[in-house]
Parts: structure tokens; C-alpha cells; sequence
């Protein structure tokens, strides 16, 4: 699977319009932390820069680069809410603690404006973020959830679109109705990565690159073992998620690495790239296995949605691509495929994150199911307040239920697949 990764990683067009950090080093040695925390993706650098604002000293141990995973090479949109919908929270929570989890994200949100403004990180942010309906019978109970949204939740930020009024928003014949979030957002997420890491580097955190762990040892303190050195720290937090799958075995049946593909076409003129969606905000589609798209500031289409549940990258991935945009908007038919990329989320049988401890100070955040930009900012400040003391909504998000998929480490994939097809079945009837 990291092979491919790799390999997918290398035509990103994130990476293709970033200006790279320096290299960090690599951990040569037995050094001594209060935190150490295992991931320079946005869960990592986010608990990382809360903590050494704290006055902790933080070690982020990377196994390649910052943000070389599905921090750098996301969809880029910044979504309230969560994957698994509202109702399996209210469900387990209870109503009063699931519109404290919804606001968490609503705080997420906040601190991603706070963040981008402080460290002045100059990365495309967007307002605004649209989900449309793929079947007209779906439509109905789309826009009914604006009501709910704003009636239960206190959450006045939606818009419904009506099938009349779509075309006015949407240049594309597919999709039957909408519901924009004014709240919502898009963004370039690897320079957003890469400001954080360097606001978290100007802070005192120390990061190390090529560092893979290989080993964690429990114990008060514990210690984070590397090819090279170990990190001996008070806490520890687990922010690896699907890379962390043979480190820390606990964890690997409580997530699937799922792949996930994006590609974007070559610069448009401007009067196309304007007449696609109006003022640009970002769209996903309401499909189980759904597709998502925005239009970029330098006037290109990203286009987001065929998905691998097997670990194996599809064949002819980038006429595939092409040939599912083209199904939403076939005025791009003439349009050049200048990037096709993609990687790995990490998905929870239930879509719900999975934050909990392993042991009384080892922390780990997980199972953000492609709602992770806004979650990974918020996650990273929940573990930085519990470890400080105060873990009353880091507990809160602990209680949410999780069950390893069906079938162990040899069978989850395969019956993955098969529930996927499923659903995938499902969208197109």
C-alpha cells in the first residue's frame, strides 16, 4: 500500500503549487520530551503548536515528510459537521452532548480562521461550501435538513437551493437541488499544513523527519523508539492514523485505509472557470460514495470521488477520473488532465472520529472519514487540553462507540469491498 502511496503522492498539485519547507533531520539520538507526538500531519502539528503555546516541550516524530499524507493531499474542503451525520451522535450522546460535538467543529472552523490570521498562512482560503443532490427523490430530504440544522442545532448558516434555483449556482445538468453552508469553506490544505508546521516550529516544537517509529513502550514516562533514537516523554500522542496500522496493532481493526483520488484539469479562461459554480465554493455531492469538486484561484477544475477500498490504486485512474467529471460537467470535455494524485483517509466502521487513550497518558486521534480538515484542527486541541487537565470534551469524544471491522487484519478488506459495492450499487439506481 505505502508503495503506491508514494507513487501517488508524486504528481499532487498541492505539492506542484507549495513552496516546500527546509528539510528537517532525521532523530539521531536518546532525547527526553514532555510530549511526544507521533504525526506531522494537521491532528500532530495542531496538538503540537496548543501544547508548546502551553509551555510544554514537544518532539513530532514524522515518518517521512510534514504533511506528506492525507493532511497534503485532501480535497481541501473545511465542512462542519461530521462524516457520520448528526443522528448515530444523538444516538449515542445524547441531544445536548451531540450539539456540543457539533459545535466542536463550529470551534474547529473558528480556530482555522484564527490560525490562518496569526500566522498570516497564505493558503486559498474560500467561504462557502455546497452539497447537492445526485436523485431528485433525494432532494426533499436534503432540504429539509436546513430547518433541522437551524432549529435544533442553533445553526443559521444554511441555504436551501431549490431545483429551480440550482442552474444559478451550478453549471451542470447532474444534480437536482442544494444546501450551502455560508460557514463552510475550501482551502489549499498543504499550505495550510506547512504554515501550521512552521508556526509550530517558531513556537519551540522540535520536528523530525524520516523518523518512523517503530516501537512504543508504555510506561510513566513512555517511549517512542525510531531506527535511530527514542524519544522518552511524560505523554504521547497518536496521530499516525492508517501509518500507524503495524506500530501500534491496537489500533489497526478500528480503521481501513480507504484511497481516495483527485484530479484537476489545466487552467481555464477565466469566463469558464467563473460559469462553473458561483463565487467558487466548494461542492460534494449527498452519494454514499460521493463526489466533490471546487474551482481552484488559478482558474483550474478539482475533481474528487472514485475511491479504492481494496488499497490497490484502479486502473486507468486518470481517464477514470476524467470520465466521472465529465458526467457533471461536459463542457470540460476539451480540458486537459494536468494532475491526477490521491492517498489514504482513515474511515471508522461508523464515520465517527475515534478519539480515546491507549493508556492514562498515551493519547491517540483517529477515524476522521474524510471530514478531517476541520476535525484534525479541533482534535489536536482537545488532546492538548486533556493532557493539560482539562479532558472534560476530549472524554466527551471518547465516548463515542467504535467496533473493529468485520473479518480481522486478513478478511476486513475483502468484506470491505463487498459493502462498498453495495453502495456503490445503490447510488447508481
Amino acid at each position: 500500500m505505502y508503495a503506491q502511496d508514494a507513487k501517488l503522492a508524486s504528481d499532487s498539485y498541492y505539492a506542484a503549487t507549495a513552496t516546500p519547507l527546509p528539510e528537517q533531520p532525521s532523530l539521531q539520538s536518546n532525547i527526553r520530551a514532555d510530549v511526544c507526538v507521533v504525526g506531522a500531519g494537521l491532528a500532530g502539528l495542531s496538538a503540537a503548536l496548543e501544547l508548546s503555546d502551553m509551555g510544554y516541550k514537544v518532539v513530532v516524530l514524522e515518518g517521512r515528510r510534514i504533511a506528506w499524507g492525507a493532511s497534503g493531499r485532501n480535497g481541501g474542503q473545511a465542512i462542519a459537521g461530521y462524516a457520520c451525520e448528526q443522528a448515530p451522535l444523538e444516538k449515542q450522546l445524547g441531544l445536548a452532548d451531540a450539539k456540543k460535538a457539533f459545535n466542536l467543529t463550529l470551534e474547529g472552523l473558528d480556530l482555522m480562521r484564527a490560525r490562518i490570521k496569526k500566522h498570516r498562512i497564505a493558503c486559498d482560503w474560500t467561504d462557502g461550501y455546497m452539497t447537492v443532490s445526485v436523485k431528485p427523490e433525494s432532494t426533499p430530504e436534503l432540504l429539509d435538513s436546513v430547518a433541522y440544522m437551524r432549529d435544533t442545532y442553533d445553526y443559521p448558516h444554511l441555504q436551501a437551493i431549490s431545483p429551480q434555483e440550482l442552474p444559478q449556482w451550478l453549471a451542470s445538468k447532474r444534480y437536482h437541488g442544494g444546501v450551502l453552508d455560508h460557514n463552510s469553506a475550501h482551502l489549499h490544505p498543504l499550505k495550510y499544513a506547512l504554515g501550521l508546521a512552521q508556526a509550530a516550529l517558531e513556537a519551540g516544537v522540535t520536528i523530525y523527519e524520516h523518523s518512523e517509529v517503530t516501537e512504543l513502550m508504555h510506561g510513566e514516562p513512555a517511549t517512542v523508539k525510531t531506527a535511530h533514537g527514542q524519544v522518552t516523554a511524560s505523554f504521547v500522542v497518536l496521530a499516525g492514523n492508517v501509518y500507524l496500522d503495524k506500530t501500534v496493532k491496537k489500533l489497526a481493526g478500528r480503521v481501513m485505509p480507504v484511497g481516495t483520488y483527485i484530479i484537476t484539469t489545466e487552467q481555464l479562461d477565466k469566463t469558464t472557470a467563473n460559469a462553473l459554480i458561483k463565487n467558487r465554493v466548494a461542492v460534494s455531492d449527498n452519494n454514499f460514495v460521493l463526489d466533490y469538486f471546487r474551482v481552484t484561484p488559478d482558474d483550474r477544475m478539482l475533481f474528487g470521488g472514485r475511491v479504492s477500498y481494496s488499497g490497490a490504486t484502479p486502473s486507468n485512474l486518470k481517464t477514470a477520473m476524467q470520465r466521472t467529471m465529465l458526467r457533471a460537467f461536459p463542457q470540460l470535455s476539451h480540458a486537459k488532465i494536468e494532475h491526477c494524485w490521491g492517498g489514504f483517509v482513515d474511515i471508522t466502521a461508523n464515520r465517527a472520529p475515534d478519539f480515546n487513550r491507549l493508556a492514562p497518558n498515551v493519547y491517540y486521534l483517529q477515524g476522521f472519514s474524510g471530514h478531517g480538515l476541520i476535525l484534525t484542527n479541533i482534535a489536536g486541541k482537545l488532546a492538548a487540553q486533556a493532557i493539560a487537565g482539562q479532558a472534560e470534551r476530549f472524554d466527551m469524544m471518547a465516548k463515542i462507540k467504535h467496533h473493529p471491522f468485520p473479518g480481522g487484519r486478513m478478511l476486513r478488506t475483502p468484506a470491505l469491498v463487498l459493502a462498498m459495492a453495495y453502495y456503490r450499487l445503490r447510488d447508481y439506481l
